[in-house]
């Protein structure tokens, strides 16, 4: 019975050095993936909450009548953020109380990134160009830019 106990006591030392020698090498390689790239840059809405990918945003803060809505992004990085959706604006005919909202598809691209005065340490989109694929408001070129909100 002796022999049976050193045994085990051996192999059970034996199993918590094993034990230990694969919980330091695994803890190698989560190290090296907390050294992360900076947090990417926000797009800054009417209310001065950040979000990244939003789904809608409101264009016209003043008084509702242009939007974006069903936003899919296809790309969001530190330089630019592109994605599709549509720019619901209304026509405001015969005055914005009554008017109806005309439906636009448009592909949005955020740009020029920079430090947010609200949050230095936060960058945020300070430019964003619609393109509109085929109708688009009345007196609107193709392709319009608006600077964003600091």
């Amino acid at each position: 019975m002796r022999g049976s106990m050193t045994g085990t006591a051996v192999t059970l030392a034996a199993g918590a050095v094993l034990m230990a020698s694969m919980t330091t090498a695994s803890a190698g390689p989560a190290t090296t993936a907390a050294k992360a790239a900076p947090p990417l840059p926000v797009l800054v809405d009417c209310q001065w909450q950040r979000d990244i990918r939003p789904t809608d945003f409101i264009l016209a803060c003043g008084d509702g009548n242009s939007r974006l809505s069903g936003l899919q992004w296809q790309h969001w990085g530190s330089d630019t953020a592109t994605a599709s959706g549509v720019n619901l604006v209304n026509d405001c005919k015969p005055y914005c109380a009554a008017g109806r909202f005309r439906y636009y598809q448009v592909t949005v691209r955020l740009d020029r990134p920079q430090a947010w005065k609200k949050d230095v340490n936060v960058q945020h989109f300070t430019r964003m160009s619609l393109t509109y694929a085929g109708a688009r408001p009345k007196g609107f070129q193709q392709v319009v830019t608006y600077k964003l909100w600091n």
